[in-house]
């Protein structure tokens, strides 16, 4: 059956190809619009308050100083051209909002492309004047509109903040570049795996394993010729501001037109919702955890789950290997220590002042794994994936307390990962914090994950199509929230929106159990209202 959105993009169209195009435009423009004004304010916002973080002489120097410890170039990426707006907005945030343009680019290829083409709403493109092929060739093109949109507006912010043009139009360009190349590779093991949470997981492997080259690229100088094999490290080889190479954006056009080309070619030498790779039809048959609807629920969340914990420990453990180099420099320089804390790296002259700063970005990770798996419950469902399920005498609360209780397991799983993976990090390279300690900072995080949670449950009950949506808000939407207040100097009420901004900084202090008590009920009555409309609309409602 053709959903009302694919009989109004098509139905009196003169040109096919138009008409495919605008569907898939379609599709990716609400999430888009989201990322390109978070890629273009994020470092609008940094360029803004360089003048009064680095007015100061003695504040740059002590801030270009703590930027070449090897631990923060790991961390943040090599420093270059500190003395500049342009390069301190770069250096800042210029990671982070690669990362997000990267991270969306590879779920809204693999979404319009194999997933659509999973669920049979490819039936009727295929059935017109245009080959696979081209169907795939318009979507993916559809889908670049973004990324190059976007080093557009990333260019036109930093003009606007009054830094070097040159400068401002290299690192757009390779942000720009840096998507359409994500886009690129998301499209290809669409087209290589038969089924979208492998081409998924594929591309985000690729994601982690240019991020991780680069990071070891930057933390080591004996290794710094592995950036050229990353497409984070060929962006900071270019060196917006300082040496503005080209050379480096170059490889990246010629990567991103190779893996575009490879492609599309693949799609004309496979089946339709097939892929290179054939499924495996002839292996035994796995019942494990198929007893009860509540374990089939933790088997759907295992595979996932793994990757996450995976990126996470890795992540984390990297954190806790660079603990006691940072807060080594800082506790033998008070007054660096300082003027860190005025750029907006507080506490870090302790072990647990440095841990409990990072261990609060630990929400947004774990945070958007809740969103994602209720997102997967929701698209389950659309997919008739629990169809006999529901036809079962299964009462369908029943099923989305599963999916709540598994997700929560999940979810405490992957701060415990992280918690463990600091403290071997900082007990390897002969720190001092206790297991207990490390535990505690972690898990201080789970109020706003499980925030996180009760908005997507909120979501699936009432506004199923914004679920993924809904459950970013409180740890991406809180965390970015905190961020803008700080930087423009926002009114308090405004700061006490985010959750983050009541987040007690454990273990460098006790748990604020008041606060956690607050949240935690706040999760709960969002995911009962949520469960309420869940059982008040239909299947697919």
């Amino acid at each position: 059956m053709i959903t009302d959105t694919y009989t109004t993009e098509l139905r009196g169209a003169a040109r096919p190809g138009t008409a495919v195009t605008r569907l898939a435009v379609r599709q990716v423009r609400r999430g888009g619009l989201i990322v390109l004004a978070l890629t273009a304010c994020l470092p609008a916002l940094v360029a803004s308050t360089y003048t009064s973080v680095m007015a100061d002489p003695a504040a740059a120097e002590s801030i270009a100083k703590l930027a070449a410890n090897p631990a923060i170039r790991t961390l943040f990426g090599e420093p270059i051209a500190l003395d500049q707006a342009g390069g301190f907005t770069v250096w800042r945030v210029g990671t982070f909002v690669a990362v997000l343009l990267a991270a969306w680019a590879i779920v809204a290829t693999t979404r319009i492309t194999r997933g659509e083409e999973d669920a049979g709403r490819w039936d009727i493109l295929l059935a017109g004047q245009l080959p696979l092929p081209a169907v795939v060739a318009r979507h993916l093109a559809a889908v670049m509109i973004l990324p190059v949109v976007s080093g557009g507006a990333v260019t036109t912010v930093l003009l606007l903040a009054g830094t070097d043009p040159v400068g401002a139009a290299v690192h757009g360009a390779g942000i720009g570049l840096l998507g359409l190349f994500f886009v690129a590779v998301a499209g290809l093991t669409a087209q290589v795996f038969p089924a979208r949470s492998t081409a998924t997981r594929t591309a985000v492997a690729v994601l982690g394993a240019g991020l991780l080259a680069r990071m070891i690229g930057d933390g080591l100088t004996e290794l710094a010729w592995l950036r050229w094999l990353s497409p984070f490290g060929l962006l900071a080889r270019s060196e917006p501001y300082e040496q503005n190479r080209l050379l480096p954006l170059l490889i990246l056009l010629a990567a991103t037109v190779v893996l575009a080309y490879a492609a599309v070619a693949a799609a004309g030498h496979r089946d339709v919702r097939g892929g290179l790779v054939a499924a495996t039809d002839g292996r035994r048959p796995r019942v494990a955890l198929l007893s009860s609807v509540e374990a089939f629920a933790v088997r759907r969340m295992l595979r996932p789950l793994t990757g996450w914990a995976l990126g996470i420990g890795a992540y984390y453990l990297l954190i806790g290997f660079t603990t006691m180099s940072v807060t080594d420099l800082l506790a033998g320089n008070p007054a660096l220590a300082d003027e860190a804390a005025r750029a907006g790296f507080t506490g870090l002259g302790a072990v647990e002042g440095f841990t409990a700063t990072l261990f609060a970005l630990l929400a947004l990770p774990v945070g958007g794994f809740t969103a994602v798996r209720m997102s997967a419950f929701v698209t389950a469902e659309n997919s008739h994936h629990l169809t006999l399920l529901t036809a079962q005498p299964v009462l369908r609360l029943r099923l989305l307390a599963a999916e709540l209780i598994a997700t929560t397991g999940g979810a405490v799983a992957l701060v415990t990962v992280a918690g463990l993976a600091v403290w071997t990090g900082i007990i390897a390279t002969e720190g001092d914090l206790s297991l207990f300690a490390a535990l505690a900072g972690a898990w201080n995080t789970l109020p706003i994950v499980l925030l996180s949670l009760g908005a997507a449950t909120l979501a699936a009950g009432w506004v199923s199509r914004v679920t993924a949506f809904a459950g970013s808000l409180p740890a991406t939407g809180g965390f970015l929230l905190l961020v803008i207040a700080d930087s423009i100097d926002a009114t308090g009420w405004v700061r006490q929106l985010s959750p983050f901004a009541h987040l007690a900084p454990v273990p460098l202090t006790s748990i604020d159990w008041t606060t956690t008590l607050i949240m935690t009920s706040v999760a709960v009555i969002l995911a009962i209202a949520g469960t309420m409309g869940y059982r008040r609309r239909d299947l697919q409602g």
